[in-house]
């Protein structure tokens, strides 16, 4: 699936310069989208060259969390959850202890620690899958999971509507935790269906009871701030707990006597190739979506659905979103630069505004999460992990329009 998307992208970009080209004149047409491939071969470097620093530092911590046990308690501790979601897994393996870092860092909105964590998550799960260049059903759950990023505090999405002059910044922050909840279940529900696996039961009824009650405590706290301190409250928190759990990494290691920075030297010495062997499929990816960028294709589908459902009578307000929309599971910065485009453009207090911040902290990027994630194992056979994640990406973001028009509209 993968392979013929890939090559739809590239094919739709130039048929649609082509005609911008010959029967609309536009003589900068292909010199736009060549452009943008050059951009977009640049763009994969350095995201990749950035991602050195982050990935080396994370990892040595999580060598350290390895060496010390802390991983395999975290693993004990899911384990029962993770039997029923991902039987192919062994009792208390460390890959366990690893995603549960890993969503725990993406349900503080910690991208640049889940990044890392997600990376070895994959890594461990990696060595037990029998067939190495097709994707396992556990690396699919799990990616998926990452996709549909339940987000409790969306810290970026609410510092930018602060920046662009929001009355209240933090207005979206239940929108957004509905919209990211919907786009989980959806995403849990759909590979759960293909993979046969039964998710209506009492071992995971009761971690998400525990789940829910967490949320429900941080939510009632936070909404019982002052508008304007909730934004700065939620930034402070995550980064607290963020901090807190790599001190209690190196502290668990320094009491089970690991050579702590030693350890730490050793796991970050693996951020530099992992950030080397996701480079080719980055610019495989970010050269295709900037063609189809370039050559007007999300622009046109937009206003297409604007004509469509205004002939049938139906408010089309929403329609000024669906760029950001149709942006978001391909590229992070395309979809943030789109919501703060529209934010300035419409306003950032407009039903617009709320709806593109919405969307933005519904889901992740699908089409990076999968480059990243499989990239850095050598998986080419995704099997059903582009559609689930697609699917979860749809849930969340209707959610997040139809949730804008309820709270804002």
């Amino acid at each position: 699936m993968l392979n013929i998307i890939w090559l739809f992208f590239f094919v739709i970009a130039f048929a649609l310069s082509l005609f911008d080209w010959l029967f609309a004149g536009n003589q900068a047409a292909f010199p736009d989208l060549v452009k943008s491939l050059f951009d977009m071969a640049k763009l994969s470097v350095t995201i990749s060259i950035g991602l050195i620093g982050v990935l080396a530092f994370w990892l040595g911590l999580l060598k350290i969390a390895e060496q010390s046990g802390l991983v395999n308690k975290l693993a004990r501790l899911l384990a029962p959850l993770f039997r029923k979601l991902m039987p192919e897994v062994p009792d208390g393996h460390p890959a366990l202890g690893s995603i549960s870092m890993n969503m725990a860092a993406n349900m503080l909105g910690l991208d640049n620690a889940a990044t890392p964590m997600g990376i070895r998550a994959m890594e461990q799960l990696q060595e037990l899958n029998p067939v190495k260049q097709t994707a396992s059903n556990a690396q699919i759950l799990f990616l998926v999971l990452n996709t549909s990023a339940v987000t409790v505090i969306p810290i970026t999405v609410m510092l930018y509507r602060a920046q662009m002059g929001a009355a209240d910044p933090a207005a979206i922050f239940l929108p957004i935790l509905l919209a990211t909840s919907a786009s989980t279940f959806v995403g849990l529900l759909a590979v759960s269906l293909v993979q046969k696996l039964s998710i209506f039961n009492r071992v995971i009824g009761l971690y998400f009871l525990i789940f829910a009650s967490l949320i429900g405590g941080l939510v009632w706290a936070l909404l019982s701030l002052p508008a304007d301190q909730m934004s700065a409250m939620s930034s402070a928190l995550g980064n607290f707990l963020l901090m807190s759990a790599i001190v209690l990494i190196l502290l668990h290691g320094w009491r089970h006597k690991i050579p702590v920075y030693e350890e730490f030297v050793e796991g970050a010495k693996d951020g530099f190739k992992v950030a080397v062997t996701i480079i080719p499929y980055l610019v495989a990816m970010l050269t295709a979506i900037g063609a189809l960028r370039a050559s007007g294709a999300l622009d046109a589908f937009a206003s297409g659905l604007s004509w469509l459902l205004g002939s049938l009578g139906f408010d089309t307000r929403f329609v000024e979103a669906i760029p950001t929309a149709l942006m978001k599971p391909f590229s992070g910065s395309g979809a943030r630069a789109m919501m703060l485009e529209t934010m300035e453009a419409q306003g950032v207090d407009s039903l617009a505004g709320y709806m593109v911040a919405t969307i933005q902290g519904s889901t992740e990027t699908t089409f990076y999460v999968l480059t990243v994630y499989f990239g850095a194992v050598g998986i080419k056979r995704i099997r059903h992990a582009l559609s689930c994640g697609l699917l979860a990406d749809l849930a969340g973001i209707t959610a997040a329009i139809l949730l804008s028009y309820w709270f804002f509209a």
